[in-house]
């Protein structure tokens, strides 16, 4: 839920992990935000477990998500579900996942389904996971964004690894209050460097990139066809 206007196409709607997007210039601060503080902790969990399993997994094709691990919010933080076979794991991210100026950040309606490969499973969710911690331990989000960085500063937190990306794919979500699941697309999760090298965000290239500041990498965005139920995407504007 970074903001960024690319082309036409605006990217608050794209959650990653947790989201999800660039900042704006001039963004309202939390003070002016629709949601300037934590709800209750009961309005970000879904009652209905299975529900949540079956979002969760409608994030990447039946192919795929079917032999994947699943994980479930709880009240402390994410619980597995379903043990997985194939190395994937999908998970419905909630708002914290955001920048920490985003007006989203403590937005309870935002589901985020997300499926990650074995790298970004690896390399990538621990972000989700050690977030998700902090905000249910009742940190702040200047706590919170603090602790990450002193995870990564002495390596307590994993590198990010070659090849970590993630389908969201899922009609289901809800991104953002404008927006709900935006496109169908694969997320990359790159090192920080220049996203020109893959063309992004460039006239007519249909990739498009964001820049992750206190995690620490790029996001690569590529909208395709189809949602994970094989219906037709609506066409981008």
């Amino acid at each position: 839920m970074k903001r960024e206007r690319v082309r036409t196409i605006t990217l608050p709607v794209i959650v990653v992990a947790v989201m999800l997007s660039a900042v704006r210039p001039g963004q309202a601060q939390d003070a002016k935000a629709p949601y300037p503080a934590m709800a209750p902790i009961e309005q970000y969990l879904m009652a209905d477990r299975n529900a949540e399993i079956a979002l969760a997994r409608s994030a990447a094709p039946e192919s795929i998500s079917r032999d994947a691990e699943v994980l479930v919010l709880g009240a402390h933080g994410y619980e597995t579900a379903v043990k997985g076979k194939n190395g994937f794991v999908c998970v419905v991210e909630r708002s914290w996942t955001a920048p920490i100026d985003d007006p989203d950040f403590w937005n309870p309606k935002v589901l985020g389904p997300i499926c990650f490969n074995p790298a970004a499973a690896r390399s990538y969710l621990p972000l989700t996971i050690k977030k998700t911690e902090l905000v249910l331990a009742g940190k702040s989000k200047a706590q919170m964004f603090e602790s990450i960085k002193a995870g990564l500063d002495k390596k307590e937190l994993p590198a990010l690894e070659s090849g970590a990306m993630s389908y969201m794919l899922s009609k289901e979500g809800y991104l953002t209050q404008a927006n709900g699941p935006w496109h169908p697309h694969l997320m990359f999760f790159l090192p920080q460097g220049d996203a020109a090298t893959w063309g992004a965000n460039l006239p007519g290239s249909p990739i498009l990139s964001a820049s992750d500041a206190e995690d620490r990498l790029i996001l690569i965005f590529i909208p395709v066809a189809k949602w994970s139920d094989g219906t037709a995407d609506h066409p981008q504007h």
